[in-house]
């Protein structure tokens, strides 16, 4: 037991102290999208590519937007644009509480973004949250946790959550084993046949009030997987979904983000 103690004093504090400090992403990181305007650099040629390089038909070259629901942030559509079309930034601000608002168009501005981000940003999640979900969940949040036929990175990537970098509980949120503990059930995976029964009644047994999550793109609109018989249209198909966050797999920090944004 000493030695235990005497090697927790020398690692010292290893949790990180997001969001009081901001953190910043490798280069290589893909966030929100910028799009640039048709133009020289930029011709309706170019964007088109793009959009037949897409592996998700994510990009409407007509409208020059990104649908991040389908979006898996393979970065193809940047090397076919040589970055001149499509550029992903660090900003790992991605959710939202509307699944319109994943289709986007990189352009707008985003409240207390970096500069790297304002260029690409996506509705606050915060202004709706405040109306229905902070008042009722901002001292605890109990999550259940579905993975509906995932490939386990969403589900991984959530785990980490609870390791001591971010130390997921030091803001009253932690992930329970029944749903009737449960205030929001979390649902990765593009929700297999063989699972929708099972989402649907795990959902039944949370009681009220209770928020609906979908992480990743499977979730959000079937990913890969779109179109085919076996799996659904997307979560928000089969429940009310409250809280859209996007990703292949959805990185911690914009799980973090959207948790603390849309419940603290």
């Amino acid at each position: 037991m000493l030695k235990t103690l005497m090697n927790r004093f020398e690692q010292g504090n290893r949790t990180s102290s997001y969001p009081k400090t901001p953190i910043e992403m490798p280069s290589r990181y893909r966030g929100v999208p910028t799009i640039a305007p048709e133009g020289p650099d930029a011709p309706a040629d170019l964007a088109k590519a793009c959009a037949e390089a897409c592996p998700q038909a994510a990009f409407d070259a007509d409208k020059r937007t990104i649908d991040l629901g389908r979006c898996c942030f393979c970065g193809t559509c940047e090397r076919v644009s040589k970055s001149k079309l499509v550029h992903f930034t660090q900003s790992f601000e991605l959710s939202t509480a509307k699944r319109e608002h994943l289709i986007t168009d990189g352009i707008g501005a985003k409240n207390g973004a970096n500069d790297d981000a304002n260029a690409g940003a996506l509705p606050d999640l915060a202004n709706h949250a405040k109306q229905h979900f902070k008042k009722l969940f901002g001292r605890s949040l109990q999550l259940r946790q579905i993975s509906a036929a995932g490939c386990n990175a969403c589900e991984a990537d959530l785990n980490v959550l609870t390791t001591p970098f971010f130390d997921l509980s030091r803001f009253g949120i932690d992930f329970v084993a029944s749903p009737r503990h449960a205030d929001a059930v979390v649902v990765t995976g593009p929700i297999s046949r063989n699972m929708r029964t099972a989402t649907l009644t795990t959902y039944e047994a949370m009681p009220a009030p209770k928020a609906v999550i979908a992480v990743g793109a499977c979730a959000i609109s079937g990913g890969p997987f779109t179109g085919s018989p076996e799996v659904s249209e997307g979560l928000e198909s089969l429940l009310p979904v409250d809280l859209f966050i996007p990703g292949c797999p959805a990185h911690p920090l914009t799980n973090l983000h959207a948790l603390l944004s849309f419940f603290k």
